[in-house]
């Protein structure tokens, strides 16, 4: 048999996590602790592609390498495919850190919202700030992202609320995905709030997300996904459906902020427009969760905005995954409910106050998550013909990076083939 030559080389690893089988469609309910454990294993890669893919032995055999080859001994450690985070909020300027001294007191995050705080601060900040400073801050939170071990996230717009201001949001989000390693996937965001200037006619911030944003980011191929911000107070279920409708009429994919602080019913219709994704759902009701199970949408946890938010109810996520919904997690990153950038502390919390099981979180992070932003045929798992991005813990069994929480555990991580960390 011929050996192929090859360009990287990670082999000895003490737990090889290849979340394999799974890209067809995401993983449910027992599926979910179904994550492809091999001990001593090894994964080659060649033009930036895995090419093999199992025990190191096994793996050596079908492989040549040769003095260009960067061989990287991971005896002891675990390997996972780069973790992915399909709900972020990635760009955006300045701060909410005086938030939590009022909810420390009790105010809730709609009466922030209420009183002219919370996105609407981000909002002001965002429209002042020039490209520049906004690509400079972006660079800053991905570069601190891919060091604990993230390689592909979701990127939103939302804090700019004007077809200027969305715009500019979004082309610093595509600025920023040719300027560092971590794949950013960018989702159109402009129902996040309904702006001051329209306080007395939200139906006519409506008319302007549907009528002159929406068909000026199609036109642009500024984003792939269109989200909304389904909540009491901020965008109602018909009003959700009616923005949702146009964009996917306007060749765009579909996901919704859904049932986070009332239950709306923000699953149902999530389910019922055959949405990528339905997100947060900490008030889903037994209804959503139902239809959640029978569709192809994922529900994307975001248990660090609970805790954030110093909420007491969490998303039932082991209610959802016993009746068969496909669950990911994901970061919320954002600077006021989830200033977390980092999965290995969702992955923590998503154990301890989701009560989901060390593998099922890993899937959450993985292949589950890739499907949450349609990219489940590139990345997630560990597969021949995938594109290589691994994650090297020092850590001596995939459990200890959830019980080592608050910890980051990343030693190297590796991106389309090429050491991004470490080495």
């Amino acid at each position: 048999m011929t050996r192929e030559r090859i360009d990287l080389l990670v082999r000895n690893a003490g737990e090889l996590v290849t979340v394999a089988g799974g890209s067809a469609r995401p993983r449910r309910g027992r599926e979910m602790a179904e994550i492809g454990l091999i001990q001593d294993g090894a994964v080659a890669v060649k033009d930036g592609r895995i090419l093999a893919v199992g025990k190191t032995a096994e793996v050596m055999d079908r492989v040549k390498v040769d003095e260009n080859t960067t061989v990287i001994d991971a005896a002891g450690k675990v390997v996972l495919p780069g973790l992915v985070d399909p709900h972020t909020h990635v760009v955006f300027a300045g701060s909410r850190e005086y938030e939590l001294e009022m909810k420390i007191g009790g105010v809730g995050y709609l009466e922030i919202l209420a009183r002219g705080g919370g996105i609407l601060d981000t909002v002001r900040a965002t429209r002042a700030a020039g490209r520049e400073e906004l690509i400079a801050t972006g660079l800053k939170y991905l570069g601190q992202m891919l060091v604990q071990g993230t390689t592909t996230a979701e990127a939103k717009s939302g804090y700019g609320l004007t077809l200027a201001d969305e715009v500019k949001t979004l082309e610093v989000i595509r600025e920023l995905a040719q300027r560092q390693p971590v794949d950013l996937v960018p989702t159109f965001l402009g129902a996040h709030a309904i702006p001051p200037e329209y306080k007395d006619d939200p139906e006519g911030y409506v008319d302007l997300v549907v009528d002159e944003m929406l068909p000026a980011v199609a036109r642009e191929g500024l984003a792939e996904f269109c989200d909304v911000f389904c909540e009491e107070g901020v965008f109602s279920v018909e009003q959700t459906r009616r923005i949702l409708a146009r964009a996917r009429d306007l060749g765009l994919k579909l996901k919704l902020h859904a049932d986070e602080i009332v239950s709306l019913g923000g699953a149902e219709l999530a389910a019922e427009l055959g949405a990528t994704s339905a997100d947060h759902l900490v008030q889903v009701s037994e209804e959503g969760i139902r239809r959640l199970s029978g569709s192809r949408t994922v529900a994307v946890l975001l248990p660090a905005t609970t805790f954030c938010l110093m909420g007491s109810k969490y998303a039932p996520a082991r209610e959802m995954i016993e009746q068969g919904v496909a669950v990911a997690l994901a970061s919320d990153f954002n600077p006021g409910s989830s200033p977390v950038n980092s999965l290995q502390i969702v992955m923590g919390i998503a154990c301890r106050q989701l009560k989901m099981k060390p593998a099922e979180v890993i899937t959450a992070v993985t292949i589950n998550a890739a499907h949450a932003i349609g990219r489940a045929a590139e990345v997630g798992s560990l597969e021949p013909g995938k594109k290589a991005d691994l994650v090297i813990f020092d850590a001596p069994t995939y459990r200890y990076l959830m019980y080592r929480f608050g910890t980051n555990l990343v030693q190297t991580v590796v991106k389309s083939g090429r050491i991004v960390v470490g080495g």
